[in-house]
């Protein structure tokens, strides 16, 4: 039986679960929805000896700037028999192209995630199981545009020039599915239509009937720092290594058909 121990079921990884449950998998892991406790290392590494497969979605510790998953278990990560070694990183790694496209050949560690891109390469020189598969914005049932315009929280941004890269949740756990049998190595998994973040409310607002919220200036629109930071960087991320190379084809290649598919689907 295929099994995958997973570092972090939060809503990516979780949507990732149902799915390999659904076709007969064992799976198992730490975080939120786990049924194991990270800080118990026994059980952690009886885990990871059952595992045939094993990812991390656990991003670096905001304190120190560690990862924990390395810095606790990357010894016996290395030992594991798992065929399949997986991280979720970030497109952040790459820092502000001023809108141009950036690849997996791409400069990274210019940005503000320095700590997102030592875990990265770390992880990439861990063993020659490992993918890294690199995510921008991510988007899906509860978590999207279409509930920002009910809640009242989604913003028009005055930054006509500003494009960032998203991709649907589901197609994440698509291309992680796909890496099993793909070769080791680096993927970014975006979707085929990097655009404003503005572009996507206007078609949430289109989709529910609902007004479009006001054009802001950066500075009116009280954004956290986390917002802001977001707002700082400007990049269109290529994905056709992963569509090669592991033969990764996209549910919903672009916004429309995401948040389409979400209100069809009661979300």
């Amino acid at each position: 039986m295929s099994n995958l121990f997973i570092f972090g079921m939060g809503y990516t990884a979780s949507h990732l679960a149902r799915r390999l449950r659904s076709q007969g998998w064992q799976v198992r892991g730490t975080g939120r929805a786990g049924d194991v406790d990270f800080a118990d290392g026994a059980a952690v590494h009886a885990a990871l000896a059952d595992a045939t497969h094993v990812l991390s979605s656990v991003p670096p510790d905001r304190a120190s700037g560690l990862d924990p998953v390395l810095t606790h278990y990357g010894e016996i990560l290395r030992a594991t028999p798992a065929r399949w070694i997986g991280y979720l990183s970030s497109t952040g790694v790459y820092g502000d192209a001023g809108g141009a496209w950036v690849d997996e050949a791409s400069v990274v560690g210019t940005g503000r995630r320095n700590a997102r891109t030592e875990a990265d390469l770390v992880w990439q020189a861990l063993d020659n199981r490992v993918r890294v598969l690199r995510l921008p914005g991510i988007y899906g049932p509860g978590r999207s545009a279409l509930d920002r315009v009910r809640d009242g929280g989604a913003k028009r941004i005055d930054m006509s020039n500003q494009v960032f890269s998203r991709v649907h949740v589901e197609d994440i756990a698509g291309g992680i599915i796909a890496s099993f049998d793909g070769p080791a190595g680096v993927y970014n998994l975006a979707d085929d239509l990097p655009c404003s973040q503005n572009r996507v409310i206007e078609a949430a607002c289109r989709l529910l009937s609902a007004p479009l919220p006001p054009l802001q200036s950066l500075e009116d629109a009280n954004l956290s720092p986390m917002a802001l930071g977001f707002y700082a960087e400007n990049r269109r991320v290529a994905n056709g290594k992963a569509k090669r190379l592991l033969g990764w084809t996209l549910r919903y290649p672009d916004y429309e058909a995401g948040l389409s598919a979400i209100l069809a689907q009661g979300g």
